[in-house]
């Protein structure tokens, strides 16, 4: 059942809760990094087909990460917003230290 969340920070507490497993984070971090270069690379070569690859990266090994190692629900089903948001938070976090890769 979705819960609605009041904020931001209430739903990345609860984010976080579902990426307890390393390799989970690892996953995610690899995808969210895989975003960035392809859109980078698009912006740079002006290759728009190549955008197709972002939604392959980010949910493919974010999923991997989530139905094959974490063994749970990805929480874009229920909360796509801010899941995309907190993904990118989270890689924030790991570059700075706050959450072990």
């Amino acid at each position: 059942m979705k819960k609605d969340y009041k904020s931001f920070s209430e739903f990345y507490t609860f984010y976080l809760t579902e990426h307890n497993n390393q390799n989970n984070r690892r996953l995610h971090f690899i995808g969210t990094l895989l975003v960035m270069l392809t859109i980078i690379y698009v912006i740079i070569t002006r290759n728009w087909p190549f955008l197709i690859l972002t939604p392959v990266f980010g949910y493919g090994f974010a999923w991997i990460g989530h139905f094959k190692v974490e063994r749970n629900k990805p929480a874009t089903f229920d909360n796509p917003f801010y899941s995309l948001v907190s993904d990118f938070v989270m890689f924030k976090d790991i570059l700075m230290g706050r959450i072990k890769l």
